[in-house]
């Protein structure tokens, strides 16, 4: 049985290797057998490649949406980055440039009375025991400020300095109920105290009831002696209203503050008063009036009706 097996064996071997000579030799030869074979083989497989295709061609189409979309979220949040950069670099640019213009008006001012001032930041707002509203300066004893000194912005009267520290300062602003400063009227000898009422309007009481107050008057800081705590000259603010009531000894009125402490960045400390008290020169200007606009009418003259 087992030298049967091995017959059949041995020639089906024989029969496989002259069959692969036999199609060797035709392809050789130019026959086209195998070409269909090959053709044919496709056409059979092609069907299935077709299938293949379109099963598996949606997972291709996922992996590389995958990987797309990886991509395009780093795009975005490089884009978001960018934008961030920008926005933050235009907040910048226009805190600087409020601050620039802030620190200009405030020289202006100073340069105007010949007052000694030394610049600074705001750095915080805040209160203590002693006083409600109150600033923190980025200048302190180092810099020459001391307790007693008046501060200004461009617009006017800020405060005064009351503790000094080697690099920074605490003000106490107009606005604090505490507050009291000597104050006069601008183009008058009258003079007053001007009182912090916690808002951006003060009251001034007038120690005599001679002259009578009217509304758009400006009061002007009356100067200390020796100049400490404040300096002569510096705008405080303009009447809105005034209590002239009958048989009353003093007068009284309300006065708007010229400096916006909701907007306050740039300071100066006035370290050095002028020699000359500056007077009403330092009182704001009324702006120009706008001109009303111009029509021209032109006239264009009939034609006389023909007799």
């Amino acid at each position: 049985m087992r030298n049967g097996g091995d017959n059949r064996g041995r020639l089906l071997l024989i029969s496989l290797i002259v069959t692969s000579l036999f199609l060797i030799t035709l392809d050789l030869r130019g026959v086209a057998v195998i070409s269909g074979l090959r053709s044919g083989s496709q056409s059979a497989i092609s069907p299935f490649q077709s299938v293949a295709a379109t099963i598996f061609r949606p997972v291709g189409n996922f992996f590389a949406d995958i990987t797309h979309l990886g991509r395009t979220r780093g795009e975005i949040e490089s884009l978001k980055e960018a934008n961030e950069k920008l926005r933050n670099s235009l907040i910048n640019r226009k805190n600087a440039d409020a601050e620039l213009k802030q620190l200009k008006s405030v020289l202006d001012l100073a340069g105007i009375a010949q007052y000694k001032v030394v610049s600074a930041k705001v750095i915080s707002l805040g209160s203590t025991s002693s006083f409600t509203q109150t600033i923190s300066i980025d200048a302190g004893a180092n810099m020459g400020v001391r307790p007693n000194m008046t501060v200004i912005s461009g617009l006017g009267l800020v405060g005064v300095v009351k503790i000094s520290y080697p690099n920074h300062a605490l003000v106490q602003l107009t606005t604090d109920p505490a507050f009291r400063v000597g104050a006069r009227v601008a183009g008058s000898q009258q003079i007053g105290i001007l009182s912090g009422q916690g808002t951006s309007k003060a009251v001034l009481q007038l120690l005599d009831n001679q002259t009578t107050l009217k509304v758009g008057d400006v009061i002007l800081a009356r100067g200390s002696q020796n100049n400490r705590p404040f300096v002569p000259g510096v705008p405080i603010g303009e009447v809105t209203s005034v209590d002239n009531a009958a048989g009353a000894v003093t007068q009284t009125a309300d006065v708007k503050l010229y400096a916006n402490f909701s907007t306050l960045s740039v300071v100066a400390v006035v370290v050095g008063a002028p020699k000359n008290d500056p007077r009403d020169a330092l009182v704001p200007r009324a702006p120009a009036p706008i001109p009303a606009p111009t029509v021209t009418i032109y006239a264009t003259p009939s034609e006389s009706p023909t007799p």
